[in-house]
């Protein structure tokens, strides 16, 4: 899901709060016709499978990028990679986060992080393709693709999204929003109530 990390430590971003790259038409009070998705951090106690041996950075500052981390259940690994982020529970790393880049690999952290550096906030973190860091929007219009209610777009439209997050090259795309919820609950975690996919939705811009 997330673009990169490798200039973190450095990153200071001085966004116009409703900057947008080319290629999206952005005119009007509204944005029509968007992909709305969600992503997670996973929690390790709820995944299992044979162990793999993880290696990665030791912490944020990743001095050393072949550190044996440790071992993790091979589902866990999979997940972390696919969402960005996961919670360990067991052994010496218990309770930090495994976070996972395209271009950096694993780390171990103190929080779930974005592309910038910034903890990952539930109902609150969002990564989209081609609009600047810091832009602020909210979910205005929302249309089931499956088994959504009401509830859960009510939900979803009540919160104010800060982007902060890119999608990994090849992944997103154009008009596609992808918001944080926050840890895994349970190992049904993704058939529950905010899990969903919200088809040709519509984003309002937050000044």
């Amino acid at each position: 899901m997330r673009l990169g990390f490798g200039a973190v430590a450095a990153s200071l971003f001085v966004a116009s709060p409703l900057a947008v790259g080319c290629g999206l038409d952005t005119d009007g009070d509204e944005w029509d016709g968007w992909t709305v998705t969600v992503y997670y951090t996973a929690v390790e106690s709820y995944h299992f499978g044979p162990l793999e041996t993880v290696r990665g950075c030791s912490d944020l500052e990743c001095a050393d990028a072949d550190v044996e981390i440790g071992s993790l259940p091979k589902d866990f690994i999979e997940v972390v990679r696919d969402e960005g982020t996961g919670r360990i529970t067991s052994g010496g790393n218990a309770g930090q986060y495994l976070n996972w880049s395209y271009d950096v690999g694993f780390w171990l952290d103190t929080e779930p992080r974005d592309t910038g550096g910034e903890a990952l906030r539930p109902f609150e973190s969002a990564a989209a393709y081609d609009i600047e860091p810091g832009t602020r929007l909210r979910l205005t219009g929302c249309r089931s693709a499956g088994r959504e209610s009401d509830s859960a777009c009510d939900r979803f439209s009540a919160a104010t999204w800060t982007i902060g997050d890119d999608f990994t090259p090849g992944l997103g795309g154009p008009r596609h929003l992808d918001l944080y919820i926050g840890e895994e609950t349970s190992e049904s975690f993704t058939e529950g109530p905010y899990f969903v996919t919200f088809t040709d939705a519509t984003l309002e811009p937050v000044d």
